[in-house]
């Protein structure tokens, strides 16, 4: 049973510190990094909504203003998604050829299932966020809400992406039930979904980034149903929590752990 928690975990006793690995180090500083662009935006948002309203889809020819610096951003972090470095997360990298150790002896009929399993998963998941998204289409088209109030969405978007990495993710835990993000299914949906709310706005801020996030995710899922032995812990050692160097599920498996055990004091007491 021990053992089984310690899996469960990426190989963490749950009573241990934190071990900031290379990986987690570089995730929270990009975290707080995201937060820091949020609170720009926000803070723009607030005082100057007119402003930003106005700069939203203004031809570049016109000045570069923070608008512009946040497209190339947002562009640069698509792009790498599709070429990634040795730097980034193994939850990316396991979709390459060169990170792929073959568990000896996995059986084929358990691989189909479990892509069978994760497929209808990730449909589920789709169907939630497109119908989750049209309501603020439907506000947007009834001129309830503006360009800039998308965006402001995107920006919490680019923000929650980051927070389900690290702290809480609601798909994970209601829908794909998969233990951590090196194990995620859609992993790469993240920009997609992201930018969902561009889709809405009809000028080349918007749908070039709409149209790039469907790019990095036709591009995985072009991986995923070619080579899925790759995604599948149960068919790649390099995925395994033994052989995780990531760690960057130990924040949110410690603040489960810590909601767990507090739940059942509050059953006990």
């Amino acid at each position: 049973m021990k053992e089984e928690k310690k899996k469960s975990t990426g190989g963490n006793d749950r009573k241990h510190s934190l071990q900031y690995t290379p990986a987690l180090k570089r995730y929270l500083v990009k975290f707080a990094f995201r937060i820091a662009i949020f609170l720009i935006i926000f803070i723009i948002y607030i005082t100057k909504r007119d402003w930003a309203q106005q700069m939203l889809g203004r031809p570049i020819r016109f000045g570069i203003t923070i608008l512009d610096v946040l497209w190339v951003i947002f562009m640069t972090l698509m792009v790498i998604h599709i070429f990634p470095h040795q730097r980034l997360s193994m939850a990316l990298r396991k979709s390459r050829k060169d990170n792929y150790r073959m568990v000896e002896g996995y059986r084929r009929s358990e691989l189909l299932e479990y892509v069978q399993d994760q497929n209808v998963k990730a449909w589920t998941v789709l169907l939630v966020w497109l119908c989750f998204n049209a309501v603020f289409a439907v506000l947007y088209l009834t001129n309830v809400i503006e360009e800039i109030d998308l965006l402001m969405l995107t920006v919490f978007y680019f923000l929650s992406d980051y927070i389900c990495i690290l702290l809480f993710c609601p798909f994970q835990t209601i829908i794909m039930k998969n233990k951590c993000c090196v194990n995620c299914r859609i992993y790469d949906w993240g920009h997609f979904m992201m930018f969902t709310p561009m889709l809405f706005i009809k000028n080349f801020f918007s749908w070039s980034l709409f149209f790039t996030s469907c790019v990095v995710l036709i591009h995985w899922e072009i991986i995923y149903a070619r080579h899925p032995e790759r995604f599948w812990e149960g068919s790649n050692q390099t995925i395994q929590c033994s052989h995780c160097k990531d760690r960057t599920c130990q924040i949110k498996n410690l603040l489960r752990d810590q909601k767990t055990d507090h739940e059942q004091k509050s059953h006990t007491a």
